[in-house]
């Protein structure tokens, strides 16, 4: 009955009343959309993460996957390598060697001959380091001497130091108090005062025993009681194409002594054309590559046991050529030192004449001569008393032929005397004298 009351007697009450109910399950309401929504969000945050989870899980598991397959191959191809490694001769020596070393012996490499070693990768033939040290000590400088200015002297020189040249030479006897070495006559040649430097330092004065321009060679004699090491020649006639050679000697002067160079036989019996103070001469060389420059001249060339088996004479020195050396064969200068030692000076047989290669002569001044002849000396003078006067030969006679030897010029007659005869034989010379053929018989005679 109150309540009926009030709600009539309370219209506004009731209807707050009823539109506080009505705004509560409005609330109601929203809150259970709201929760709904908040549900449905949490579920698809867990799929979401779950998603997630699962894709993670497939990443780390094919991760792991390929990690094992590398780990696993990784595995296999080493095992691969070491197996193979393993029975290769290479690492079967490095095996034995290490072995060796620690057992007490010295690690060496078995491709390697019983000569080299190995230095941190470095390749080292101690036979031939041995052998460069103890031949260097037979090596000296040669220091020429003269009255005269020297033109390439540097103008901070001493005033007093009339120095013309250095060479080397090489020692090659010592026989009591003395010691002789060998060396270019071209670089003693004119000499007033012949100096040698050896391997000490100290300097000594030399004389000159013999020389002879031809074959470009001479022989000093110094104080023996300086020397304790000689070089011995070896036999340049058992030398090959190919095989290794050591030069040795004083390149630009003393400043370089004893520089060693090293190559190979590039050639044997080379003739080379060289002007000397006794004319013309084709000179018998061994060719090498080994570095050879002015101031080796004289110095050693020696093959791999130390030996000489040339004397280094020259060099073609031209724009656009290197490695082109020369040096006198020992088998050829053997004989002309023993010879200078003995007799200061070679002995070569001679004709007596003056002469001029014809091809050099106009053919208006030997129109006598028959066209046929194309080569031969025509004689400019006779000495008197010699072989050729006492044969009858006289001025303006052109020699073609000796022994039955065509002789085609100066230089080709020269070569065929010194080597094929000597001092006391007799031989056949054809010439023409006018369009007339002779032949006449002379005895050669001492230069």
């Amino acid at each position: 009955m109150d309540n009926n009351f009030d709600q009539e007697n309370n219209p506004q009450k009731s209807e707050t009343e009823n539109t506080s109910h009505v705004e509560t399950d409005n609330q109601t309401e929203e809150l259970e959309k709201n929760q709904s929504v908040f549900n449905e969000s949490q579920v698809l945050d867990r799929t979401e993460q779950k998603e997630t989870l699962h894709r993670k899980s497939k990443q780390s598991n094919f991760f792991k996957s390929n990690l094992m397959t590398a780990i696993i191959v990784g595995i296999i191809s080493s095992l691969l390598t070491l197996t193979i490694v393993f029975y290769t001769p290479l690492f079967q020596n490095k095996l034995t060697d290490q072995t060796s070393e620690n057992s007490g012996s010295s690690l060496v490499d078995k491709d390697l001959t019983p000569s080299e070693q190995t230095t941190e990768g470095v390749t080292t033939n101690k036979s031939l380091v041995n052998m460069i040290e103890n031949t260097s000590k037979g090596i000296v400088g040669v220091v020429k001497y003269t009255n005269g200015e020297n033109p390439f002297a540097s103008p901070f020189q001493m005033p007093d130091n009339n120095q013309q040249g250095v060479g080397s030479g090489v020692i090659f006897k010592k026989d009591g108090d003395d010691a002789y070495v060998v060396t270019n006559n071209h670089v003693i040649e004119d000499a007033e005062k012949i100096e040698v430097s050896l391997e000490s330092g100290e300097h000594t004065e030399a004389t000159l025993v013999g020389a002879d321009a031809l074959s470009d060679l001479a022989v000093l004699k110094i104080d023996g009681s300086l020397v304790d090491d000689v070089l011995e020649f070896g036999d340049s006639d058992n030398l090959q194409v190919g095989e290794q050679v050591i030069a040795i000697g004083n390149p630009l002067g003393l400043d370089f002594s004893r520089t060693v160079t090293q190559g190979i036989v590039s050639a044997l019996d080379r003739s080379v054309d060289v002007n000397t103070s006794a004319g013309k001469w084709e000179l018998n060389v061994i060719q090498t590559d080994a570095a050879i420059n002015p101031g080796n001249s004289g110095g050693a060339l020696l093959n791999d046991q130390g030996k000489v088996i040339g004397i280094n004479s020259l060099k073609i020195a031209t724009y656009g050529v290197e490695g082109l050396g020369f040096a006198i064969p020992s088998n050829d200068a053997l004989p002309i030192v023993e010879q200078l030692m003995k007799e200061g000076e070679v002995e070569r047989p001679v004709i007596g004449i003056t002469m001029v290669d014809l091809e050099q002569v106009p053919r208006m001044y030997v129109q006598d001569i028959p066209n046929e002849v194309s080569g031969g000396v025509i004689i400019s003078e006779v000495t008197e008393d010699s072989a050729a006067h006492k044969a009858g030969i006289k001025p303006k006679d052109v020699i073609v032929e000796i022994d039955g030897e065509k002789i085609e010029n100066g230089q080709q007659l020269r070569k065929w005397l010194y080597g094929n005869v000597k001092v006391g034989d007799k031989v056949k010379v054809k010439l023409y004298r006018g369009n007339e053929e002779k032949t006449v018989e002379m005895t050669l005679t001492s230069s």
